[in-house]
């Protein structure tokens, strides 16, 4: 498979950045450059803030109908190239091909979910005091947005941010991620060949802090939207709002699963391990913190550990690939880390805890039990391919622990009665609890988390609410 370097997109047009300047793309199994990307100035950022407040004028004066079927061309079309795609997304990300796909035909949902949103941004008629007036509540788009989106979801990510707000009428400056720019890019092409003017998505990439510096306390830019750490978060955070600019924060986690005695096991490791292990656990709704009730510890650990172990690791590439690599040497070193300071402190390994390969950024899938709560691991979102089982004795226990930290984004929890399941679904502090299967991150279903996990919400009904604002009109008759 082919990889191109990546350009800007700025009014319209690609091309390289004003200074000529760009960053090496490096594929993750190999440790390889495979392309380049085109890094911005602030003169390119400038001229992308005019170009969308162009775009802004333009796109967000067209109705609702006429974007909608935009966007449902757009999600024709990336169906169409989702192979191609899926190849550039896997040899600079690492994902086996066949998650890379999925990815990319999820993108084509998530737009078309978005299309029929658009013809559905309703407002108001309040019934008035006076039978000679009219109360309206108008919902506008708020306008040009900030977008900042990362490397582990490249086609995901973007696509949740862009797909609501185009169909709200807004336009972007969309800064794309360096680590794995090929995706996002194609993703834009795709909006751009299916109708959306050119000056209305813009895409960058280059320094995170300058890029974000400049842009959110533009002027220009009216609303922002963010995927990242949390302590990136808070930052983002603070800017816009020291500018009273609107927000969507998406942030980290450290996601719970409460396993109760009275769970399907076998169904419960099935899915848990397929979920921990997807993208090789560099997902921000990755179940971490695994707490089973005594009863069945012993045995959900050894199918657990078994199922772990029998994971094919490898280039993405591959067809038996079913775990690729990490991201960069950063994020291997980081996850070693963690798991090297729990074993120190008495956590056991039962599988893993090792760099795999003398190339690429492999990690092994790893399973640490009777992890101590002091370890920082417990604390810290490991975002790697560590799955953490701890013992309870009572749910009152597990919802203690659950709760423990600040962050509230995924949880996930198994049980077989009616009354358990109800008292967890109650009891966990989180934004999503999926009970009894993986039920998160569709189209049609909010996303988002509580606490240091972020602030707002996206998928479901309220995705493009946020990027609405709403108008009050109220108008009295006069004369005959």
């Amino acid at each position: 498979m082919s990889y191109s370097d990546v350009q800007l997109f700025i009014g319209g047009k690609w091309g390289p950045g004003g200074e000529g300047l760009a960053m090496d793309v490096l594929n993750p199994a190999t440790e390889q450059m495979i392309g380049k990307v085109a890094v911005a100035t602030k003169s390119d950022l400038d001229a992308a803030l005019e170009s969308a407040q162009l775009g802004f004028e333009e796109w967000g004066a067209m109705s609702a109908y006429t974007r909608s079927n935009i966007l449902r061309n757009a999600a024709i079309i990336l169906r169409e190239r989702a192979d191609m795609i899926a190849g550039i997304l896997t040899l600079e990300q690492g994902k086996p091909l066949a998650q890379a796909k999925a990815e990319v035909l999820a993108g084509a949902e998530f737009i078309e979910w978005s299309a029929e949103e658009a013809r559905r941004t309703y407002g108001l008629v309040i019934p008035a005091r006076n039978a000679e007036v009219l109360q309206l509540t108008l919902r506008e788009p708020v306008g040009p947005v900030a977008a900042f989106a990362p490397w582990n979801f490249p086609i995901n990510q973007c696509v949740r941010k862009l797909a609501a707000g185009l169909a709200a009428g807004c336009s972007f400056v969309l800064k794309g991620p360096e680590d794995t720019p090929g995706s996002p890019a194609e993703l834009v092409r795709a909006f751009v060949d299916a109708g959306v003017p050119g000056n209305t998505i813009n895409l960058v990439y280059g320094d995170p802090p300058m890029i974000s510096g400049h842009l959110i306390p533009h002027r220009v830019i009216r609303k922002i939207s963010f995927t990242g750490s949390t302590q990136v978060g808070r930052q983002i955070g603070a800017m816009a709002a020291s500018h009273m600019k609107r927000m969507t924060l998406e942030l980290g986690g450290h996601a719970p699963v409460i396993v109760a005695e009275d769970a399907d096991i076998e169904a419960a490791v099935k899915f848990m391990v397929l979920q921990k292990f997807r993208n090789g656990g560099q997902v921000c709704t990755s179940p971490t913190r695994f707490l089973v009730q005594q009863k069945v510890f012993d045995r959900f650990v050894e199918k657990f550990v078994k199922q772990c172990a029998e994971l094919v690791v490898g280039d993405g590439l591959d067809p038996a690939t079913e775990m690729g690599p990490l991201i960069n040497r950063k994020r291997v070193d980081s996850v070693s880390e963690l798991v090297d300071e729990a074993v120190s402190l008495g956590a056991k390994l039962c599988t893993g805890g090792n760099r795999i390969a003398n190339k690429g950024f492999f990690y092994a899938p790893t399973v640490l039990t009777n992890v101590p709560i002091a370890a920082r691991i417990m604390n810290e979102e490991p975002f790697g391919p560590v799955a953490l089982i701890n013992p309870f004795n009572t749910l009152d226990e597990a919802l203690e622990e659950a709760n423990r930290l600040e962050f509230g984004l995924a949880s996930y929890a198994f049980a077989g009665s009616a009354a358990t399941v109800a008292k967890l679904g109650k009891g966990i502090a989180a934004g999503m609890v999926s009970i009894n299967h993986l039920g998160l991150a569709l189209p049609e279903v909010p996303f988002g988390g509580i606490g240091d996990s972020g602030v707002g919400t996206e998928g479901g009904a309220e995705a493009v609410a946020q990027f609405l604002a709403t108008k009050f009109v109220t108008q009295q008759t006069i004369g005959g």
